[in-house]
């Protein structure tokens, strides 16, 4: 039967049938069922562990005797309490009855005495069987063996998973077979689709063998079916969304070689656990960390079921609000968001996976989807933080969005930046090749022209809405004082800083050293982070010398304290350097853009 279905699979999905033919055998199935079977086995007999017995004492959780002695217990407590305070005020004023004291200290012993009986009552006696609430130990129970199994699915399927999509296109490129798939007929979405169904299908059997056990386990804890679906759906959205990452990541990341698999699971365990403490310790939201929060499946299934990281206080993922939308108060619009944002940004992973899956030397992305990618980032991050400020304009909040932007839209420069022979071939053919489209159509979306227009867009798209939100806030920011007209001219200046490291990315791209990529972000990690480490080994406080912390990559330090001049000075030295770098880099394409025999003839 495996087989027959392993057939048709192969006429609907040929690479489907390859990865499955290559692992769906008799001793491979056997070990990831029996595996599974074994784990099942296990949890539930450690869940066991706690079973009442004739051992069972009146104390423990389960027995219904425990919370009347309970009452009595805490009822001698609050005597005691009360005679001991007694006493003590007693003692601080001067009494005509000196039995008044050792009357009290009496009863304080008797109930002292009393207290110490319960308690050695409670320590020895045994809770009769009868007296055991049997059914709550097995709701328990089931609910601690769904947990359990919910947090292994989480791990064995992103973490493994992950590490098995990178390491199988690691495989393929040492053997040389990842080229001959690149030549197969059928589409990009067949192939990639083929691998992630195919690659991890063990671990897909592995967890669907132990699917009705933790099914079982959720209906016999009570838990709504509809949660446990839930479930389900943000666990395969999550699966979707991952292992596109780790195909796209596999693909443009050969050079990490074998160390590319546990770079990237690593890179996924890593992330689980943090964002597993963020939700142990219920973090705020509404801040643009919420948006990263949301990649991680843990605050759902912590939404879903309460009691998976056990706190006394109560989660504020139900007060969520998007564009003052409350997302967060209902089920359906909570999962509902959280799918979705699964869904769009796999979409976009699965359109740069097809553009760099035949094609290994083209950009991950083209600039007009680095347009749509940069606008879909500010419509989450906006979402999710202008309902936390409540009126109140934060400037933490713009910092971190900044932040964020900043982080990003450096990326997208080493990712749109083509190198030298893309901007040669440009520069010699662009009057052959596009004779259709002027030179500000194809620097803004042209495949193979320089990168500076494209980054400039997406700087204008990422600081417009944050410079809007400045220009409609109060004078001052509530909570550091800070004039926002210097806010602006901090937009202004880490704008500045962006196209000059843009620029000399570009520049160093052009180099012809075949590790031009390693040396364009050495580069830029020098000139970003080698000023800000000298002033602080020099001790140059931006309190006392906020003109030099102007040129650093952290111009916000020294906002607050520099003059209105010396801000506009350090903005016309920023745009100076741009201009200078940017002239250097139309002059190498003029030259790299010369015919081979105008470039003899020259000396070049």
């Amino acid at each position: 039967m495996l087989l027959n279905f392993i057939d048709r699979v192969g006429e609907l999905n040929p690479q489907l049938f390859r990865e499955l033919k290559g692992r769906f055998k008799p001793f491979n199935i056997l070990i990831a069922m029996g595996s599974s079977l074994i784990l099942q086995l296990i949890v539930f007999l450690f869940q066991l562990r706690e079973f009442p017995d004739e051992n069972y004492y009146i104390k423990a959780t389960y027995c219904t005797l425990g919370a009347g002695y309970e009452k009595q217990e805490q009822a001698l407590y609050q005597q005691q309490n009360v005679l001991t305070q007694r006493i003590e005020s007693y003692r601080q004023i001067p009494l005509t009855d000196n039995t008044i004291i050792p009357q009290l200290q009496a009863q304080l012993q008797q109930v002292q005495n009393e207290l110490s009986s319960l308690q050695h009552y409670l320590s020895k006696n045994i809770c009769p069987l009868d007296k055991i609430d049997w059914q709550l130990w097995w709701r328990d129970h089931w609910e601690y063996t769904f947990l359990a199994f919910s947090v292994i699915f989480v791990f064995t399927l992103l973490v493994g998973g992950t590490y098995l999509l990178i390491s199988d296109l690691a495989k393929e490129e040492q053997r040389g077979t990842l080229n001959f798939i690149r030549l197969s007929p059928q589409t990009e979405t067949s192939l990639l689709t083929g691998k992630i169904i195919g690659v991890p299908s063990l671990i897909y059997l592995f967890v669907l063998t132990a699917i009705p056990l933790h099914f079982w386990a959720g209906h016999s804890a009570q838990i709504a079916s509809s949660h446990i679906f839930s479930y389900y759906a943000v666990l395969v959205a999550s699966c979707i969304f991952f292992y596109s990452a780790a195909l796209i990541f596999g693909l443009i990341s050969r050079w990490f070689s074998s160390f590319q698999p546990w770079l990237g699971s690593g890179a996924v365990l890593v992330f689980l656990f943090m964002t597993m403490t963020m939700v142990s310790s219920y973090g705020e939201f509404n801040n643009p960390l919420t948006w990263i929060r949301f990649f991680s499946p843990w605050d759902i299934t912590n939404y879903l079921f309460p009691n998976l990281f056990r706190s006394y206080r109560d989660s504020s993922i139900e007060k969520l609000q998007f564009f003052y939308l409350p997302i967060g108060q209902n089920l359906i619009t909570l999962v509902g968001f959280q799918l979705v944002n699964y869904g769009i940004c796999s979409y976009g992973i699965w359109q740069a996976m097809k553009r760099c899956f035949r094609n290994a030397d083209s950009t991950i992305l083209s600039k007009g989807q680095s347009y749509l990618f940069i606008a879909f980032t500010q419509v989450m991050f906006l979402g999710l933080t202008i309902p936390a400020v409540d009126n109140k304009y934060d400037v933490g909040m713009i910092f971190l969005i900044a932040l964020f932007n900043f982080t990003l839209v450096l990326a997208l420069t080493i990712v749109l930046s083509p190198h030298r022979q893309t901007i040669q071939d440009w520069a010699r053919y662009r009057h052959q090749n596009h004779r259709d489209k002027s030179l500000l159509q194809d620097l803004v979306f042209g495949e193979k022209s320089p990168a500076i227009v494209a980054i400039v867009i997406n700087l204008l798209i990422a600081t417009t809405p944050i410079i809007i939100w400045i220009l409609f806030s109060p004078n001052n920011f509530y909570d550091d004082n800070i004039d926002k007209n210097k806010v602006l001219l901090a937009m202004v200046l880490s704008f500045s800083l962006m196209l000059i490291y843009a620029t000399i990315a570009q520049l160093m791209l052009l180099m012809k050293n075949p590790k031009r990529y390693i040396w364009a972000v050495g580069t830029i990690g020098v000139a970003m982070f080698l000023p800000s480490i000298i002033l602080l080994v020099a001790d140059i406080n931006p309190s006392e010398n906020p003109a030099l912390w102007l040129f650093s990559t952290f111009p916000w330090a020294a906002i607050e304290h520099a003059g209105t001049t010396t801000i506009f000075m350090a903005l016309l030295a920023d745009f100076t350097v741009v201009a200078l770098l940017n002239w250097q880099l139309n002059r190498k394409i003029k030259v790299l853009g010369e015919s081979a025999t105008k470039a003899l003839l020259a000396g070049r």
